[in-house]
C-alpha cells in the first residue's frame, strides 16, 4: 500500500520506449571475457563497443531502428573510486564511458550501460546500493547514458521494494532522458502475487521477467513456453513506454539452426518484444543479418499501438498460431511447428482463427515479402512449417475494417 500512495512521485512519467528499444547488447555473446591480453578482440573493452558502433552505423542497422549500443555486466572497475563513485576498469575501457557515448551519439546511436541493485553485479563488480542511487544516477546521467538496465543480484525482495522505485525517481531528477529497464520481476517469480505489474509500468520502460536466454533453443523454447503460458498476466501489462522483455536476440550465434533463427525473431515480434541483438556484428552471416533486417518485420514490432500477442491456437500435431493485433486493424498471425520430422501442411481459416465474419485480407509473406492477395474469412488456406520454423503473416483488412480485439482481450487504446 505504501508503495502504491507513492507512486505519484515515482512514476517514470519519461515518455521514452514508445516502441519496444532495439539495439545491441554485450552479454549473451560476450559475458564476463575481461580477458584483453588473451583476447583483445572478444573481451568486455572499450574497443568491442567502438567496433560494434560502426557496425551498426555502417551495416545498415541504425537505419531499421537498431539505435542503442548496450554494455552489460563487468565494465567497472572492481573498486569505487575516492569520491564514492562508479569508474570503468582504466585499462579496458582507457578513454572513459563519456568518450564512449560521445563516440556513440557522433554515430546517430545511443548507449546504454548496467548497474545492479545490491552490493555486488552478478559478475562480482561494485553494485548500487541504496544509499548510491542519486549518485550513481547522476553519474551515468554525466556520461550520456541513454539506458541503464538495473540487475538485482545479491540484493533481497524488500530492498528491491524500495530500490527499483528509488532508481525510477532518481534518473527522472537528472534531467536526461535516460530509459529504464529493470530485472526485478526476474528476481520475484515473475507472477502475481510477489509481482504487480501496474506498478511496475509506472517504474519501469521494459524488464526482465524471466530466466537469461543461454545460446540454445532448449531456452528459446523454454522462455516462449513461460510468457505464453502466462500470457493472461503478461499480455496486458505491456504496452507503449513499458514492455515485457524476453532478453536478447541470439540469432547469428552457434546455437539456432536457420529455421530457429526466423522462429525466434517472427515468436519476439510477435511479443512485441525488445530486439536487443547480441552476436557479433564483425562476423554476421549474410543469412543472420537478411533475418535481423527485415523491414516488415520490424515495422511489426515496431506498431504504434503497441500491443503485445497472444497463443490463440495450440494443435494435438504440435503446430500452434499467435496472433498480434496492429495498427490500422492489420495483424500479424504466426504458424510455428514444433515438430522434428518434417515439414508440415497445416489448414485452418480466419473464421477458425476469431477474424472477423465477411471480411477480405491483403496477406503478405513477412519472410518472403510475396503478397499472397485477397483472402476471405470463411475460405480455407494451407500454410507448410518447417520443422522448428514459422510462416508469419501480415493481414491488412481490404474490407470490413474490424479489429479481432475480442481474441486478444485487451481493449483497444482510447
Amino acid at each position: 500500500l505504501a508503495l502504491a500512495l507513492a507512486l505519484p512521485s515515482v512514476a517514470l512519467e519519461n515518455g521514452l520506449a514508445r516502441t519496444p528499444p532495439m539495439g545491441w547488447m554485450s552479454w549473451e555473446r560476450f559475458r564476463c571475457n575481461v580477458d584483453c591480453e588473451a583476447d583483445p578482440r572478444n573481451c568486455i573493452s572499450e574497443q568491442l563497443f567502438f567496433e560494434m558502433a560502426d557496425r551498426l552505423a555502417e551495416d545498415g542497422w541504425r537505419e531499421l531502428g537498431y539505435e542503442y549500443i548496450n554494455i552489460d555486466d563487468c565494465w567497472s572497475a572492481k573498486q569505487r573510486d575516492a569520491a564514492g563513485q562508479l569508474v570503468p576498469d582504466s585499462k579496458r575501457f582507457p578513454s572513459g564511458i563519456k568518450a564512449l557515448a560521445d563516440y556513440v551519439h557522433a554515430r546517430g546511436l545511443k548507449l546504454g550501460i548496467y548497474g545492479d541493485l545490491g552490493i555486488f553485479t552478478c559478475g562480482g563488480y561494485p553494485g548500487t546500493m541504496l544509499e548510491q542511487m542519486k549518485q550513481d544516477a547522476q553519474t551515468f546521467a554525466a556520461w550520456g547514458v541513454d539506458m541503464l538496465k538495473l540487475d538485482g543480484c545479491y540484493s533481497s525482495a524488500e530492498e528491491q521494494a524500495k530500490g527499483y522505485p528509488e532508481m525510477a525517481k532518481a534518473l527522472n531528477a537528472t534531467g536526461r532522458p535516460i530509459v529504464y529497464s529493470c530485472s526485478w520481476p526476474a528476481y520475484q517469480g515473475g507472477l502475481p502475487p510477489k509481482v504487480n505489474y501496474t506498478i511496475l509500468a509506472e517504474i519501469c520502460n521494459l524488464w526482465r521477467n524471466y530466466d537469461d536466454i543461454q545460446d540454445s533453443w532448449d531456452s528459446v523454447l523454454s522462455i516462449m513456453d513461460w510468457f505464453f503460458t502466462n500470457q493472461d498476466v503478461l499480455q496486458p501489462a505491456a504496452g507503449p513506454g513499458h514492455w515485457n522483455d524476453p532478453d536478447m536476440l541470439i540469432i547469428g550465434n552457434f546455437g539456432l539452426s536457420y529455421e530457429q533463427s526466423r522462429s525466434q525473431m517472427a515468436l519476439w515480434t510477435v511479443m512485441a518484444a525488445p530486439l536487443l541483438m547480441s552476436t557479433d556484428l564483425r562476423t554476421i552471416t549474410p543469412s543472420a543479418k537478411e533475418i535481423l533486417q527485415n523491414r516488415l518485420m520490424i515495422q511489426i514490432n515496431q506498431d504504434p499501438l503497441g500491443i503485445q500477442g497472444r497463443r490463440i491456437v495450440k494443435e494435438k500435431s504440435h503446430i500452434e498460431v499467435f496472433l498480434r493485433p496492429l495498427s490500422q486493424a492489420a495483424s500479424a498471425l504466426v504458424f510455428f511447428s514444433r515438430r522434428t520430422d518434417m515439414p508440415f501442411r497445416y489448414t485452418t481459416s480466419l473464421a477458425k482463427l476469431h477474424f472477423p465474419e465477411d471480411a477480405v485480407y491483403e496477406v503478405q509473406d513477412v519472410y518472403i515479402g510475396k503478397i499472397i492477395g485477397a483472402l476471405k474469412t470463411a475460405d480455407n488456406f494451407s500454410v507448410i512449417i518447417n520443422p522448428s520454423g514459422v510462416v508469419m503473416w501480415y493481414l491488412r483488412p481490404v474490407a470490413l475494417l474490424v479489429q479481432p480485439w475480442h481474441v486478444v482481450r485487451q481493449q483497444a487504446p482510447g
